[in-house]
């Protein structure tokens, strides 16, 4: 937004509210951004933006990220998205397929990966969709556990330490860096399509480059503000992928990357 010329203080002003890992505190938080009467809410992943939707009908809503808005019901259409949202598409859904052959690469003899999903968050059903997608073309077998509220994460990962799946690929919107934690802990190689999941301990990711997505995010903003409907404005999808390995991480589990991916990786966090 400062590249676009908006000074905060003067030309604009922010209102920044997090559920802090507690999606049951969305619908309040939204509401209460609609009572101060802002001009736009820009949403992040699929359960904000629901939450948003859910507030208002006419505040304009801008997505930063959402994964396959379509099939969760936030848009009509990418390109034409009617009603009062409009924003960023995450591919995250696809790219859970695009995982599914860098746990192959990786750990080339591994047979099982279990699939930790978001209970709260609808977006959970197209990202297993097509984890199962991908899993069924890499010759993976795939068990699905859904986190339904965070306190369950510690039992979750007892459980999955006695069923010693080959390796985990984690749904977005979790609590990262706890998942990345008891990922370790477990020796469980763990993999996600959102930068910070690597940047906060998790030792692969594969996603869109996140700056270029704000950057695109603050355009539509600058548009809207200036007087364009969200419902005229096409939902943009990422363009730029990047890959992520944490070494650090790699070293704790004992885990050895194979050097053709690192020299292809995006950032190599060591």
């Amino acid at each position: 937004m400062a590249d676009l010329g908006y000074v905060e203080g003067q030309t604009v002003h922010y209102e920044f509210r997090s559920d802090h890992g507690e999606p049951a505190k969305l619908a309040a938080l939204a509401d209460e951004l609609v009572k101060l009467g802002v001009d736009l809410i820009v949403t992040w992943y699929t359960p904000p933006a629901q939450a948003a939707k859910r507030a208002t009908n006419s505040i304009p809503i801008v997505m930063a990220l959402a994964g396959n808005p379509v099939e969760t019901g936030l848009v009509e259409s990418l390109a034409r998205p009617g009603g009062n949202i409009t924003g960023m598409a995450g591919s995250a859904a696809e790219l859970a397929r695009k995982c599914m052959e860098l746990i192959r690469e990786m750990l080339p003899k591994s047979r099982r990966v279990a699939v930790l999903a978001n209970g709260a968050d609808p977006f959970s059903k197209p990202f297993i969709e097509y984890a199962r997608t991908g899993a069924d073309a890499t010759g993976f077998a795939v068990e699905t556990v859904v986190m339904k509220d965070a306190a369950e994460l510690d039992k979750l990962f007892d459980q999955m330490a006695q069923d010693r799946p080959d390796a985990l690929l984690v749904q977005p919107s979790l609590p990262r860096r706890r998942i990345a934690e008891l990922a370790i802990k477990q020796k469980l190689p763990a993999v996600s399509v959102i930068h910070g999941f690597v940047e906060e301990g998790g030792l692969m990711s594969y996603a869109p480059a996140e700056a270029e997505i704000y950057r695109r995010a603050a355009a539509i903003v600058d548009k809207i503000l200036k007087g364009a409907k969200p419902s005229q404005i096409p939902v943009e999808q990422p363009t730029k992928f990047e890959l992520l390995v944490n070494l650090k991480t790699a070293k704790a589990l004992g885990q050895t990357i194979p050097t053709a991916m690192l020299v292809r990786a995006d950032q190599v966090i060591e």
